[in-house]
């Protein structure tokens, strides 16, 4: 393995950078707050990344303290990587680059990629604002399921330790159940709308009796 790379400046974000500043790291860490995932699926979900730089940024990471590598037990025996505790102290990071990132997006482009997943953290954002704590109150943390044409997953609100989000329906019940295109998906993530805007304007339905729920359609 080679030698990290180091800007050698003696400051806390250049420290910082030298361990995420790499193409692609950061997205893998994206990836792995939906939990362990296998090296193929990674590969899938991130469009554009060769084997040989996936391969060796997940080694890094490994050196770093930011994932470990493990071989899940039978019958599924097949490795997985995962955060560590470190690594997932990056999600306000990867949150707060996609709020400064939000006049960045613009329009879609013939050649961009688009994963449903990927639509996680603007509604993990959009739920874990200010207005929606609000109108939530000590109901606001839960499971939620988000339905869309490009696919489901689901997210974990208000999680402080695991993932944050998940491909696919919710594993169980979920305390809500959103439902919506991605056209509002984008204008939540464009910063363009407000997810409890998108609510009131009838562009998210949400089912679901929890208070959490209850909360969304009451605000």
């Amino acid at each position: 393995m080679s030698p990290r790379r180091s800007y050698d400046q003696y400051c806390s974000a250049a420290r910082a950078l030298d361990a995420v500043g790499d193409r692609w790291t950061l997205l893998i860490v994206r990836e792995l707050l939906a939990g362990p995932r296998r090296y193929t699926d990674l590969h899938a979900d991130l469009p554009g990344v060769s084997t040989d730089v996936l391969a060796s940024r997940l080694k890094d990471m490994e050196r770093d303290g930011l994932a470990t590598r493990r071989r899940l037990p039978p019958p599924g025996a097949a490795y997985v990587y995962e955060l560590t505790r470190r690594g997932g102290e990056l999600l306000p990071v990867l949150q707060a680059l996609g709020k400064w990132g939000e006049g960045e997006l613009g329009e879609r482009r013939p050649t961009d990629a688009l994963r449903a997943h990927w639509f996680a953290l603007p509604l993990l954002r959009g739920l874990a604002g200010e207005e929606a704590e609000d109108a939530a109150g000590s109901g606001g943390a839960g499971l939620v399921e988000v339905r869309l044409d490009e696919g489901d997953f689901h997210l974990y609100v208000g999680a402080e330790d695991g993932p944050v989000y998940g491909e696919g329906p919710a594993p169980g019940e979920p305390d809500a159940r959103l439902v919506l295109d991605a056209d509002t998906c984008t204008a939540v993530a464009q910063g363009e709308l407000s997810l409890l805007d998108a609510v009131r304007a009838g562009r998210i339905e949400v089912a679901g009796d929890s208070p959490l729920a209850k909360a969304l359609r009451e605000a």
